[in-house]
């Protein structure tokens, strides 16, 4: 059992029979009455967010998770293939399980396959990766890194904001949390 006061982002909990991995917490002691703790849980069975509030102190199953490093092959209709670098064994995964992470997953990608009681949850890839950027409006001339942003397309498709100086070719890296440019490759 685990306590709602040590939360931490991205533990798996067992609530009400299903599983959800914390995305948000925030521990609230308000001038009158009980403490609280206000939650951003994600539904590992139907992806949804959910908003829950728990009673401080309050204890919630945590649910047993293995973690498997695997690597992105490709996709296939709605399924996705992934393989394992060890012993080469390929795992089949629904888009399902993936659909949140698709706009930033590329072919050759190392991510981590987690899975409760041998069904697959989740799968988590890097929190900051490089991309080649394929499509973007022309700089122009006197762009600096403190001026504006602009739109352009990442290898997997995905649009993104990026700076005024970033030119089609060039790698950058991008936080696959936010969404958000985060510099040129070094």
């Amino acid at each position: 059992m685990l306590s709602v006061n040590d939360f931490k982002t991205g533990v798996t909990i067992k609530y009400n029979n299903t599983l959800y991995q914390v995305l948000e917490f925030q521990h609230v002691k308000p001038g009158k009455g009980s403490a609280f703790v206000r939650s951003k849980l994600r539904n590992l069975d139907s992806g949804s967010i959910q908003d829950i509030t728990f009673n401080a102190g309050e204890k919630v199953e945590k649910a047993h998770i293995d973690k498997q490093n695997m690597q992105y092959l490709y996709k296939d209709g709605e399924t996705y293939y992934f393989m394992n670098n060890d012993n080469f064994e390929q795992l089949e995964v629904n888009l399902k399980v993936v659909k949140h992470i698709t706009k930033y997953l590329e072919e050759q990608m190392n991510v981590t396959i987690v899975t409760n009681e041998g069904r697959i949850i989740d799968v988590v890839i890097p929190e900051k990766h490089v991309y080649e950027i394929i499509e973007a409006d022309p700089s122009i001339k006197g762009d600096t890194k403190s001026g504006g942003d602009k739109t352009a397309k990442i290898s997997t498709g995905h649009v993104i904001r990026v700076p005024l100086f970033i030119k089609v070719g060039e790698r950058v890296i991008v936080n696959t949390t936010t969404g958000d440019y985060v510099s040129r490759e070094k």
